[in-house]
């Protein structure tokens, strides 16, 4: 058992992968029946049984393969599911949970044709309940039969029997099993239990064998049971007259002999004259009477030309029992052709036509019918039904790439009836009813005439009737409808005008119940108006004394339905006075003005016909030729659509458009037409859903003439290539293998630029086999792998197909050998992979310029024979071999043993001068490496006299005018310090603009919680509580701290308090281990609690002093960096402050001054030049940054064009070149990019840059932003060359030799640039403006100083590491290096390593230990090792100046809190906060609440806690729950 169950685990995990993210569960073996029941879908294939839920996530599975095995105690073999050992295979036909008995009978056959029958547990399939080896329902395993459970009223109860209704045969197929008997009757009734008369599976009963016979071949299709009655339905095939379709009813009353000899039946037929009726699936649409059925019938007897039909199946019980022709319940029977003709029914109505229909699942929603409908191309169709039968537009719910055709029988998932299950081969998809949430405007959720959506008003989104919380909603009407609002124009005998408007909609009851109409107008003085009639859903204006202008009165009518409000705009016409040729045209403008249509032409909607009906049954009037289609090429495309189709055909010269109709469109679309010569035109074939789609073509006058159909079929795949290689130089003759190959346009085989263009076809023949000639992969000279991929229209299909590109083969020599008459030829080449047939090579000899034909014999790896039949020629000293599109010539070996003979001889010479030019050479070498070696040396000394001179020479120039500073706000400063981890709740906790001014009323659970926590005993009892838990991260105290601070931050000085108490408690805890280690990390909620303190405490300290030097030291950093080289790539600089990120690598440059002109408007207007500074080692995107920072510098505000939105070109020769970041110019090392650059470009100093918008001006190779790759830096570079083995010799200056530590003097040059800058913002913070520190710093100084004196702790070091923990560590650090929490910008990973060696610089001002610093020593430590003694100096002057500083009393300080408070009034979200803050308190209630009565906390305060958490547990439909 203990072996068993890992066994079993592992098989379920492996199933469980099958279930894909779109509701997709992967079979194993192809289905043979599912059935739904209770929210589980079973499922049977032919190798395999499913259990799934109804998401369709797995529960079990079963193999149905195994061995037959004898149970001890049991007369029936039992079989033993095994994978391993297996000799049957169990093939289920019948597959019925029956949930009364809990179960699923399964029954079917073995491959021996006997049948065998399985009761299973319907909760764990696994779990078999019973067993037995008979034969119920059919023992083909390929059978049109169908099972199902009924139900039949007996004397004493209803018993539930199972129905079987199986395939007959007039000669049965041969079967293999000996001894296996076959059941012959058509329908029986087997019992479900062994409490039912004759045991299980029995057909006896009290009466003896009921059955159904018949003597034809019957195929069943679908059966189902409605209150009492059984309806069956079946297909008669017949060679000599035409197939029918039966459908019978049976009454389950009486028994089983009594229900079978009830017997009715009647005949479907769709049209009259009909020969191949054939039923293929149906559906009974739920409710009734009447009952209502719909089926998928084959008007032709075959697959394609299918149709859905509705039809009204109740029982006609005036037929006389079991007198039908084809079926009989009695063996006794007389003649059946004496017996009457079957009644036949007449459809309802013909509802859909499409081909490929398979499957068909109706419901009922509101008064409409749904439709689902699978096809055998794979689309599942819906299609929605009013109670007119007038059907709405199909649409998709799901469409394959592949013609994967679906089962014929789909199911609904009965647990949230939104979704349908689609089974196919050997997979079911679960697919949503409806895509509600797609339409986004009230319009578009109407449009949709979808049954299942209702446009929720109080969500303002599309969505199901059940998820809209009230009823205020609206949703289409129980009729098909084109308009959502309608209006009809009437004038009565006394002259006034009547206005009707009409409200197609249905509407919930709140929506119902504020119902009003506004009717306005700019113009009043044409009309007096009565008050409006209101009677949903129409709205009647009456106009008294009204004079219609001929252009018409403009009016606005506002209809208001619950909060939505529609807003119509309508032109009233006078109808008389829409005048002109009776055309279909103007009767189609006279139905739209609301007027009606007669036969003298448009008049009052009272007088006329208002339905466009009437216009299309008008003739046009025409005055020209009516075109003609001849043809259309291609005429079969796939899904797509085309490109550039050619239409053929007589008198073309008129026609403005293409216009297609497909059978699910509601709405034709009409396309342009150009090349149009009269006899041809081209236009292109849009994409659609699968199937035939009708062309006509469009005149001026609104008229469409002519008739063709183009026909949509799954897109074209590929499954493998022969040969899967070529040669790099191309055309090799290629077979690919795939599915509607025909359909493709071109191939495009990846890293070669030219793809194949294939012709199109006059005539459609599928393909499975396309043959084409690979393309040439140029400049390329190396083994590649290279895939494929389809051009269909506009689409590139990924083919998973590959094929291998290998060099050209490669001959070397021949040799020919005499034999009779004729020559063997014997031709040597290089081994490759390339495996060349003897079609790809054709071989001539030549001899005195004439070709001689050399028939190819065998070809090896590394040679190829031929023959040269019947010639007098003895050898050949030359041949031709041609492969693909290329020839080469070889000459003959022999006159190569003559040059051999002859180097013999030349040997001793060569080697006296090679010894000569050796000698030569080597003099010359030693010259040159000299040479080399002085210009090395001489490149390190120019590059050493240069970081002397730079650092000698350089000054704090840098612009110190820095214009407005970006300073955030103050409740965006403190969102980012209180949440630096968390967006959500940073956005959460702030309100937005507009209702920083607005105090928002707390709801009583808020009210209370706020209450709570104003208590200081339960405040920090909560906090103990919640921090003595494990569960309890350090995350989640830093985000407790934060959360605090936002509800109270109304009253700051209770928050002191409260900070107060829960350090000392902190204190008292460390201060027996190691006291020196308080508040060096956040590792409890105070030390968060602090932070946030300090932030809100100096905000004013750091915007009013401090904010000016940051962003002057944030900016000269900026300008130092931007002076030199940047690499794009790994973001390194040349000035820079840390080694990890210095460019050492860099090459010369030069400073360049750009002239940048913007483009103005769309006419080639330019401004202004604007002078921006540049590199000529910039890369493009760099430029575009330069610019744009200049322009903002300049101007003051940013250029209206984001950095992805703007293209530059540099001018030259008086045209302007497009700058790139790649493109075909750009430079490559092994397989990695350069960045073009303007030394790339050869951009000199002074060029014009011309700035362009790339909506306006898109570029020729319009491209997103390289760093968008994910493999960026793997596939580009910029400055630093990439770790390849590549010669250099087209780039000399990059083989100079480049060491980093010679550039080590830019860390000091950038240091001493910015150095004033640093010294004044450290000195900013540690300064004494008027003699005073900042009132928080000297107050919480003092209480350090207290608790110090408190805790007899008298060494100073502790009271100096615990202030420098407190308010540099604590706070300035996390300023210094996150400028951005201060400001609105952005940082670079460079000026944050910069920052970091400032940040330590002036924390290392702040440490009382003395480093000892040699060679070996960071140079981050090293840069400012001199200057740290000094600043340590400051320091101690600071803190002994704030000790020294008068005390502030608490009544001060107590002032200065609340003015802090008031000054941030309501710029925090304290609702979001406590709600927040009670997620805490829910989750660990039972240990606050025992912390509580640990600390003594008075019954109240339990009481008030209960209270709060009562509150909160009522709410359950806030939006934090």
């Amino acid at each position: 058992m203990m072996i068993l169950l890992p066994a079993l685990l592992i098989i379920w995990v492996e199933a469980a992968q099958c279930l894909e993210e779109d509701g997709t569960f992967n079979l194993k073996g192809d289905i043979r029946h599912f059935a739904v029941d209770n929210g589980t879908v079973y499922i049977a294939t032919e190798e395999m049984l499913y259990q799934l839920n109804h998401d369709l996530t797995l529960v079990r599975s079963l193999t149905q393969r195994g061995f037959l095995a004898h149970i001890p105690g049991k007369s029936e073999p039992k079989l033993n599911r095994s994978s391993d050992t297996m000799n049957v295979t169990f093939s289920v036909n019948m597959l019925l949970p029956h949930a009364a008995e809990e179960n699923v009978i399964a029954c079917g056959v073995f491959e021996s044709g006997c049948g065998y029958c399985e009761l299973l547990d319907l909760k764990n399939i696994s779990n078999v309940l019973y067993w037995e080896q008979i034969e119920v329902g059919s023992l083909w395993r390929s059978s049109a039969s169908v099972s199902l459970l009924v139900s039949v009223e007996t004397r004493t109860r209803a018993e539930t029997y199972i129905l079987t209704a199986v395939q007959q045969y007039k000669v049965a197929p041969t079967k293999s099993g000996r001894g296996c008997p076959s059941v012959s009757d058509a329908v029986n009734l087997r019992n479900t239990n062994n409490n039912q008369a004759g045991l299980i599976f029995s057909i006896n009963s009290q009466d003896i064998g009921p059955a159904i016979k018949s003597e034809d071949d019957v195929e069943f299709v679908d059966g189902f049971q409605i209150n009492s009655i059984i309806y069956l339905f079946s297909n008669l095939p017949a060679k000599d007259r035409g197939n029918k379709v039966r459908l019978l009813w049976l009454e389950g009353r009486g028994g089983k002999h009594q229900t079978l000899k009830s017997l009715r039946g009647a005949t479907l037929s769709v049209s009259d004259g009909e020969k191949g009726l054939r039923l293929i699936s149906s559906s009974v649409i739920p409710g009734g009477p009447p009952v209502l059925w719909s089926g998928v019938f084959s008007v032709d007897g075959g697959q394609t030309n299918t149709e859905l039909v509705l039809f009204d199946i109740s029982p006609d019980f005036t037929v006389e029992k079991d007198m039908d022709r084809d079926f009989s319940a009695d063996s006794h029977k007389s003649d059946a052709s004496k017996l009457p003709m079957p009644k036949t029914l007449k459809p309802k109505k013909v509802i859909f036509k499409q081909n490929y229909m398979t499957s068909v699942l109706a419901v009922r929603q509101k008064n409409w019918m749904v439709f689902f409908i699978g096809t055998g191309d794979g689309q599942l169709i819906k299609l929605a039904v009013d109670h007119n039968y007038k059907t709405t537009c199909p649409r998709v719910l799901r469409k394959t790439s592949g013609d994967r055709k679906v089962f014929q029988t789909l199911h609904l998932d009965q647990v949230d009836l939104k979704h349908v299950y689609v089974p196919f081969q050997n997979q079911i998809n679960r697919v949503p009813v409806s895509e509600c949430s797609k339409y986004e405007t009230l319009q578009n959720c109407w449009s949709a005439q979808d049954p299942y959506c209702v446009w929720c008003s109080s969500e303002k989104s599309c969505t199901f009737e059940d998820d809209c919380k009230n009823s205020d909603w609206l949703s289409i009407p129980d009729d098909s409808q084109q308009k959502m609002v309608s209006y009809k124009v009437k004038q009565e005998n006394t002259g006034q005008i009547t206005l009707t408007i009409q409200m197609h909609l249905s509407v919930g009851n709140s929506a119902l119940s504020n119902f009003t109409c506004q009717f306005s107008t700019s113009s009043r003085e044409h009309f007096k108006m009565k008050n409006p009639q209101l009677h949903f859903p129409q709205c009647t204006f009456i106009l008294e004394n009204t004079t219609l202008p001929a252009e018409g009165l403009p009016i606005e009518l506002k209809v208001r339905l619950g909060t939505t409000e529609l807003l119509e705009r309508l032109n009233l016409l006078n109808c008389t006075k829409i005048r002109g040729q009776p055309t279909s045209v103007l009767c189609r403008q006279c139905i739209d003005a609301g007027c009606g249509w007669t036969t003298d032409g448009c008049s009052w909607a009272n007088k006329g016909e208002g339905n466009d009906s009437v216009c299309q049954m008008m003739d046009p009037r025409m005055n020209f030729s009516r075109p003609q289609i001849s043809s259309i090429t291609p005429s079969v495309v796939s899904f797509y659509g085309r490109n550039n189709a050619v239409l053929k055909g007589l008198y073309l010269s008129s026609v403005t458009r293409v216009r297609i109709r497909a059978d699910m469109d509601c709405t034709p679309k009409e396309f342009p037409v150009w090349d149009n010569t009269g006899e041809n035109l081209t236009f292109h074939i849009p994409s659609a859903e699968k199937g035939v789609v009708k062309v006509c073509l469009l005149l001026p006058d609104g008229s469409c003439h002519g008739s063709a159909n183009i026909t949509y079929r799954s897109a074209p795949s590929c499954t493998g290539i022969l040969p899967n290689s070529t040669w790099i130089s191309g055309k090799r003759n290629l077979t690919l293998m795939g599915s509607h190959l025909e359909l493709v346009e071109a191939i495009k085989h990846s890293e070669v630029p030219q793809e194949v263009r294939l012709p199109s076809y006059k005539t459609y023949q599928a393909l499975q086999n396309l043959t084409y000639n690979s393309p040439a992969a140029e400049n390329i000279h190396r083994t590649f792998l290279s895939t494929l991929s389809l051009k269909v229209a506009n689409e590139t299909l990924a083919c998973t197909t590959t094929i291998t590109y290998y060099p050209d083969p490669e001959f070397t020599r021949f040799s020919s050998i005499r034999t009779g008459d004729d020559v063997h030829i014997t031709i040597q080449k290089k081994a490759d992979k390339l495996e060349m047939s003897k079609a790809e090579l054709s071989v001539w000899g030549i001899d005195e310029g004439k070709r001689h034909r050399c028939i190819i014999d065998e070809i090896e790896t590394k040679f190829f024979t031929c023959e040269i039949q019947n010639t007098r020629i003895t050898t050949f000293r030359e041949l031709e071999i041609k492969y693909g599109d290329k020839t080469i010539n070889l000459k003959s070996t022999l006159h190569l043993y003559l040059l051999m003979l002859l180097v013999l001889l030349l040997i001793p010479c060569i080697i006296v001068a090679v010894v000569i030019i050796y000698r030569s050479k080597q003099k010359k070498f030693t010259e040159k490496m000299n040479r080399v070696m002085e210009d090395l040396e001489l490149d390190i000394r120019n590059d050493i006299r240069q970081g002397f001179v730079d650092l000698q020479t350089e000054r704090a120039d840098l612009m110190e005018n820095v214009g407005a500073i970006p300073f955030l706000d103050y409740k965006h400063f403190a969102s980012r310090i209180f949440f630096p981890e968390n967006e959500t709740l940073m956005k959460l906790c702030i309100k937005d603009i507009g209702q920083d001014a607005v105090k928002v009323q707390l709801d009583e659970s808020c009210k209370g919680l706020s209450r709570l926590i104003q208590d200081q005993l339960f405040l920090t009892s909560m906090v103990h509580a919640l921090e003595e838990q494990k569960s309890f991260t350090i995350k989640d105290k830093c985000v407790l701290a934060s959360l605090l601070t936002v509800a109270l931050h109304n009253n700051l000085s209770y928050l002191t308090d409260v900070m107060e108490a829960l350090l000392k408690a902190l204190m008292h805890q460390n201060s027996n281990t190691q006291p020196k280690l308080l508040l060096r990390r956040t590792e409890s909620t105070v030390e968060k609690l602090l932070t946030n303190w300090m932030s809100i405490c100096l905000y004013g300290f750091l915007r009013e002093t401090v904010g000016q030097h940051l962003f002057l030291m944030v900016s000269a950093l900026t300008q130092q960096t931007a002076k030199g080289p940047v690499d794009c790539v790994t973001e390194k600089a040349l000035y820079t402050l840390s080694e990890d990120w210095l460019l050492w690598q860099a090459q010369d440059f030069t400073s360049l001054k750009l002239k940048v002109l913007f483009a103005v408007g769309s006419d080639g207007e330019v401004s202004e030049p604007l002078e921006v500074n540049a590199l000529s080692c910039d890369s493009v995107e760099q430029v575009k940054e330069k610019i744009l920072s200049t322009f903002k510098a300049k101007f003051g505000f940013p250029y209206i064009t984001p950095l992805r939105g703007v293209c530059v070109e540099f001018e030259k020769d008086g045209s302007f070149v497009p700058l790139e970041e790649v493109d075909a110019t750009s430079e490559v090392i092994g397989e990695v990019t350069m960045l073009n650059t303007l030394k790339h470009y050869k951009v000199p100093d002074g060029a014009t840059i011309k700035v362009l918008s790339k909506k306006t001006h898109p570029p020729l190779s319009p491209q997103g932003s390289l760093k968008d790759d994910e493999n960026f830096s793997g596939k580009y570079f910029h400055l630093i060359d990439p770790d390849v083995v590549e010669d250099q010799r087209k780039s000399p200056e990059r083989k100079k030799l480049k060491l980093k530590e010679v550039h080590l003097t830019k860390l000091l040059s950038t240091k001493v640039a910015v150095h004033s800058f640093v010294e004044n913002l450290f000195r900013s913070i540690w300064g004494m403006p008027h003699c005073r520190a900042p009132h928080a710093v000297k107050f919480f100084f003092d209480f350090l100083d207290t608790q110090a004196d408190n805790m007899k702790i008298t060494d100073p070091d502790v009271l100096h590491i615990w202030k420098t923990n407190s308010l540099p560590l604590r706070f300035w650090i996390n300023i210094l290096k996150n400028p951005q929490f201060v400001f609105d910008m952005e940082t670079t990973p460079n000026l944050n390593c910069c920052l970091s060696v400032i940040a330590q610089a002036f924390m290392d001002s702040f440490s009382l230990s003395e480093t000892q610093l040699g060679k070996y020593a960071p140079t981050n430590k090293l840069l400012y090792a001199k200057d740290i003694p000094k600043y340590k100096q400051e320091v101690k002057v600071y803190y002994k100046q704030i000790r020294d500083q008068p005390l502030i009393t608490a009544s001060e300080f107590k002032d200065f809190l609340l003015e802090e408070s008031k000054k941030h009034e309501n710029e925090f979200n304290e609702t979001a906060a406590l709600r927040e803050l009670y997620k805490f308190i829910q989750r660990y209630f039972t240990e606050i609440k025992e912390k509580l009565d640990q600390n003594g906390a008075p019954a109240e305060l339990i009481e008030q806690l209960h209270e709060v958490k009562h509150l909160f547990d009522g709410l359950k439909s806030c939006s934090w729950n």
